[in-house]
């Protein structure tokens, strides 16, 4: 798909059709996340970040679950 760039103010802004908005989930306000890939830069509404704090997460609310219950009360 094409798309195409626009300057806005000292900012350069790619404007994305409705349907790869529609199929990515992203509204207006969202953010979307450039990963740097070997072919070049991948656009998604996927955090990578997030992803690995969320494993982190996951790893100590699976070794604390009695705990977290027991605080739930």
């Amino acid at each position: 798909m094409l798309l195409n760039i626009k300057k806005r103010g000292n900012s350069l802004s790619i404007i994305v059709p409705k349907e790869m908005a529609t199929s990515m989930s992203v509204e207006d306000g969202d953010n979307l996340f450039a990963t740097k890939t070997p072919s070049g830069y991948e656009i998604s509404a996927y955090d990578p970040s997030f992803a690995t704090k969320m494993t982190a997460a996951r790893k100590g609310i699976k070794k604390y679950r009695n705990a977290l219950i027991e605080l739930a009360k």
